[in-house]
């Protein structure tokens, strides 16, 4: 059944709260902002308003302001947010998970990169212009400001929704152009969008059992301990919202699709401080510590600033603040007293225990038979000419995996895409955007499901009738890069970025390419991006090198303007690689697949293939055929079982 937008995300929101018990906010669909990506919205008064702020006298050195950035982060640095911080969305209409507003008193920029360059140019309105960031000849935030300021221009931004890294090289870019970067700790858009925003949610948690989790609390904290020694720390604080979750063995519902809570959390020595509104604690909170062996103390999070600023008065070492946490909370660490690097909570997270490595196996398997009856039946819809679009498809997909075991709801909302909106890298289907899927054009979907023991992220694109010669050439030289990448060798702690032309180079070799990362982390039972590794053009300035364990997508596309969009997905696991040499006793590395769903074989040209990717390809669909047809066959679904076994048959 066709529904609307509202009903499609808002359904999983329900279902989400079903089967964790977390208590989540009762929404109606006027408090709820969806992405619609025609949708254009007049931003002319809120423009006004905004900019009448801008000239009130805000610090004592500024008497107004020439500029103000609003960035899409969150206090966290999140890169999903509640509805209470979709702030860059109500001021520019753009609601893309990535991009930057700068507003001065006659201009309004959006800086976003090439994932949604087409979706901001059909939400920005006229008062707005459109800064392709990535692109060779646009300008860095910071390059623009200081060109078109006047000497003696003070920038404004929340303090609180910028990190240290951002905001340096900016501040000193304004410095050089005798402008300056001022934190403003009242948020403008917030005095604007007043009584009509949202309120930050504050939504129950639920406690993850050892059985998923693999380690305790107390496990984590002593390897955390040994950490800040190696660094001479004694103050470990931590502000990202998926690091808290993993280390406290907690999980929540604060951020659609994203399994965490707001809260902030300083680790010492011989104490572990939580900053959290105390009515989210789940009931078994004592049961909780009791069982991992440790005792939390609990503060109100509104009270992180003050306590941290105490603690930095009466603590003479080293407080470790990862550059990536926010300007407000850094600026409350002298200098002299910071050491400045990404957290070991970080890197522990990415490397996944035998646990969590069992847990991520078993789930991507079952999310793979989820993933084959949806395609069987659609490919059935399709042939027989019954209605299926973009929204009943995707909401079909959602019902099918809801019957998986330990599923609790999706890790993104699903990136259903018939033709030309599959062009649209991050589209979401809504009412006024749905086409049918048929068979005369390319149907790309890209989904992933929570499940308490793993996150799945997975893209296959389809065509059900018959794809032009074009399409089948950018599809194959796809699939060239994907088998590529996924059977390279490679040596332990190679950065990411050194194997992204591995995945680009057959697009690249006929004027073709994708204007996305090929490789992001996945957390367990958590964000469906993670660092602080991953695959692309761009340098990761906090990448530890690829390591054994760690789980990332694998994903290159080709997206033709108007008229397709292509990617083929999996998730790898990093394992050690058997070859006759090992890169001088470092470690050599390659990708083993979890992804378990065929990638369809009538998209291909087979002559583009060389003999190994053939190989490759073989092995992966055998792979895949034996893993899913016993359980097919266990649940007596020959329907499905006969789609597979034709999707799955060498070439």
């Amino acid at each position: 059944m066709s529904i609307n937008k509202g009903t499609y995300i808002l359904s999983r929101i329900i279902r989400f709260t079903i089967r964790t018990g977390l208590k989540t906010r009762k929404l109606s669909y006027s408090q709820t902002q969806f992405t619609v990506v025609n949708e254009m919205k007049d931003t002319t008064q809120i423009l006004s308003q905004l900019r009448k702020l801008m000239q009130q006298p805000w610090l004592p050195e500024a008497s107004s302001l020439s500029a103000y950035i609003v960035p899409s982060d969150d206090a966290h640095q999140s890169e999903y947010q509640c509805q209470h911080d979709e702030r860059r969305a109500f001021i520019s209409g753009f609601d893309g998970s990535a991009g930057t507003a700068v507003i001065t008193l006659d201009k309004a920029l959006l800086w976003t990169d090439g994932r949604y360059y087409q979706q901001a140019e059909k939400q920005l309105d006229s008062n707005w212009t459109l800064m392709k960031d990535g692109l060779t000849t646009t300008p860095s935030v910071g390059a623009w400001l200081a060109k078109n300021l006047p000497k003696g221009s003070a920038v404004g931004v929340d303090p609180r929704l910028f990190s240290f890294r951002l905001w340096k090289p900016i501040e000193t870019e304004l410095i050089s152009a005798e402008c300056s970067l001022v934190p403003i700790e009242k948020n403008l858009i917030d005095e604007v969008w007043g009584s009509d925003q949202p309120p930050q949610t504050s939504n129950s948690l639920k406690t993850l059992d050892l059985k998923f989790s693999g380690l305790t609390i107390e496990e984590k904290w002593k390897i955390v301990r040994e950490k800040l020694d190696e660094k001479n720390s004694d103050v470990l604080v931590i502000s990202a919202l998926d690091e808290i979750a993993w280390f406290l063995n907690m999980r929540g519902s604060d951020i659609d699709f994203n399994p965490v809570f707001f809260a902030y959390l300083i680790i010492r020595y011989e104490e572990l401080v939580l900053y959290i509104d105390d009515k989210k604690l789940p009931q078994n909170f004592d049961q909780h510590q009791s069982e991992n062996k440790v005792k939390i103390t609990i503060k109100p999070y509104a009270s992180i600033g003050q306590e941290l600023c105490q603690l930095v008065s009466t603590t003479k070492g080293k407080f470790w603040i990862a550059p990536t946490s926010s300007y407000y909370l850094t600026a409350l660490v002298p200098k002299s007293q910071r050491h400045q690097e990404i957290t070991p909570i970080c890197l522990l997270k990415a490397i996944k225990n035998d646990v969590e490595i069992k847990g991520f196996v078993n789930s991507h398997v079952r999310d793979g038979v989820a993933l084959c009856q949806y395609f069987a039946w659609l490919e059935k819809k399709v042939q027989l000419g019954e209605a299926v679009d973009e929204i009943s498809g995707a909401d079909k997909l959602e019902s099918l995996r809801s019957t998986k075991d330990n599923y609790i709801g999706l890790s993104f909302a699903t990136i259903s895409a018939s033709g030309p909106n599959g062009s649209i890298i991050h589209y979401h289907p809504a009412q006024e955007t749905n086409r049918a899927i048929n068979d005369k054009e390319i149907y790309l979907c890209d989904s992933g499901a929570q499940y308490l023991d793993g996150t799945t992220d997975v893209t296959r694109t389809l065509h059900f009738g018959e794809p032009t010669q074009f399409q089948k050439e950018a599809y194959t030289r796809v699939l060239k890069g994907q088998l590529t990448l996924g059977a390279t060798i490679f040596p332990a702690k190679v950065k990411g970025q050194v194997l992204d032309t591995l995945a680009r180079k057959s697009l690249w070799d006929v004027g073709l390419d994708y204007g996305h990362g090929t490789g992001h982390g996945v957390g367990h039972f958590l964000n469906v991006h993670e660092g602080p590794m991953g695959v692309g053009i761009r340098p990761m300035p906090d990448d530890p090198g690829l390591q054994a364990n760690m789980f990332i997508s694998n994903e290159p596309g080709f997206y033709q303007d108007g008229e397709f969009g292509i990617r083929i997905e999996d998730i790898v696991q990093i394992v050690p690689a058997q070859i006759k040499n090992n890169f001088a006793n470092r470690g050599a590395l390659t990708f083993h697949t979890i992804t378990m769903c065929p990638k369809q074989t009538k998209l291909i040209i087979k002559e583009l293939l060389t003999d190994l990717e053939i190989k490759l390809l073989n092995e992966y669909h055998k792979l895949v055929w034996e893993t899913l047809s016993p359980i097919l066959q266990q649940e007596g679904d020959s329907f499905t079982l006969e789609w597979l076994k034709k999707e799955t048959q060498a070439i």
